[in-house]
């Protein structure tokens, strides 16, 4: 009698029928999302669009430059505010210089240098409300490039994503996957909330977050692992002349007299210029892995370390160094801060941006033991720039201007506000 093995052709059925299955879920599942679909111009286009233009809203602003009578205010990524600051009780702005993507700025005489993806454009400033790029130096900036590929230098020849047109869509899976494969495409769950992130002339003086500074006739530009000296001897054409690698992490840049004290999350660079052309590393100093800006005066150098997201570490505290021997900088005193970031020196005024908790004016008279003279809370501090008795602090929720003296005075005189959506 023959035998039939249920059992076997029982699960052969119920496997096909699986396969089955699947296949028609595999070709009926739908999904709805919004995609964002990049659109684009030349970079021809997107240059000639970076002038001037009526002033806007200040809404993320960053680095700040400090020229004569003019504040000049990063509003992150999108370009610069133009600030009248020759009443600095009654600060007015002016205009907006349009530069995608831009986060640094520099100034000397006529001229404003400002970072565009991995450009550097030079504009004419010597009329504030009509500001126009005079020159751009391509893919100076390489850890930050976008769309220089290859052998391309035709700027016609270039697209750059200037802009996203969102929609809602409902797709299959394969269309779906190949989303995935567009580097330029965005796309989110429909019913989610999706986002994009989209003696010579006047030198302008930067703050202690600083990644462009100049002395005398070099502009000096870090990246996160690179040190760019660029020449300014021609303002209207500047000259990459170096680029040198200093590791990783390198955030800021400060200069003082013929030296660069360049700040990284791992410790504190000195360099000379005694060759302006091709700066040397004189010494380094090794902190704990912390972020990290930096100052000096004659003989002491200020470093502030915090942790957060991308600082890493666990300090948060104001380092006071030696560094009467450029060669062999020595530590001197901490003092235990909040979340310090920005810093700037007045003569024995010392100014600490604490993050969350405030702006801090220390008397730096003993310069290994500053001493808190006042505290302003209630604010979120960035960066500060202190000049003959003006204090200008970036922070949170906008541009402060403070007149400090006599050690312990410390008062508010003007603020221009961020405009939120």
């Amino acid at each position: 009698m023959q035998k039939v093995n249920c059992f076997g052709s029982g699960l052969l059925g119920a496997l096909m029928l699986m396969f089955l299955l699947q296949g028609c879920l595999k070709d009926t599942y739908r999904e709805t999302y919004q995609i964002y679909v990049p659109t684009y111009k030349s970079l021809t286009q997107v240059r000639s669009e970076m002038k001037s233009g009526p002033a806007q809203p200040l809404q993320n602003i960053g680095k700040l430059n400090v020229f004569g009578n003019y504040l000049f205010l990063n509003e992150v990524n999108k370009g610069i505010h133009v600030i009248d600051n020759s009443n600095p009780a009654a600060p007015k702005n002016i205009a907006f210089i349009n530069i995608p993507n831009n986060i640094d700025l520099a100034v000397k005489g006529s001229y404003l240098y400002a970072d565009s993806y991995s450009d550097v454009a030079v504009f004419d400033i010597s009329q504030p409300a009509n500001i126009v790029p005079v020159k751009f130096l391509n893919n100076v900036i390489k850890e930050k490039n976008r769309y220089w590929y290859g052998n391309t230098v035709n700027a016609d020849s270039i697209q750059v994503v200037v802009g996203y047109t969102v929609r809602d869509t409902t797709v299959d899976v394969k269309q779906y996957r190949r989303w995935q494969s567009c580097a330029n495409c965005m796309y989110a769950q429909a019913d989610l909330k999706g986002v994009f992130y989209t003696a010579a002339p006047q030198v302008g003086v930067g703050g202690s977050m600083a990644r462009f500074t100049i002395v005398n006739d070099y502009l000096y530009a870090v990246s996160s692992s690179e040190l760019y000296s660029i020449s300014l001897a021609n303002p209207v054409d500047p000259q990459l002349t170096a680029t040198r690698n200093m590791g990783w992490n390198i955030e800021t840049i400060y200069p003082f007299r013929d030296k660069l004290f360049i700040g990284s999350r791992t410790g504190m660079f000195i360099y000379s210029l005694a060759n302006p052309a091709a700066p040397a590393q004189l010494s380094q100093f090794t902190h704990a892995t912390s972020c990290d800006p930096v100052i000096a005066d004659d003989n002491y150098a200020y470093v502030t370390l915090r942790t957060g997201t991308t600082c890493n570490g666990t300090l948060n505290q104001l380092d006071v160094l030696d560094v009467s021997n450029v060669t062999a900088p020595v530590w001197q005193k901490s003092v235990p801060m909040t979340s310090p970031h920005g810093l700037s020196k007045d003569g024995n005024y010392l100014f600490i941006c604490d993050g969350k908790d405030g702006l801090k004016l220390y008397d730096a008279t003993n310069p290994v033991a500053p001493q808190l003279a006042k505290h302003v809370p209630g604010l979120e501090t960035y960066d500060v720039i202190a000049l003959h008795g003006n204090a200008i602090v970036v922070a949170s929720d906008g541009l402060y201007q403070f007149t400090y003296g006599n050690g312990t005075t410390l008062s508010q005189i003007s603020k221009l506000a961020i405009e939120t959506n």
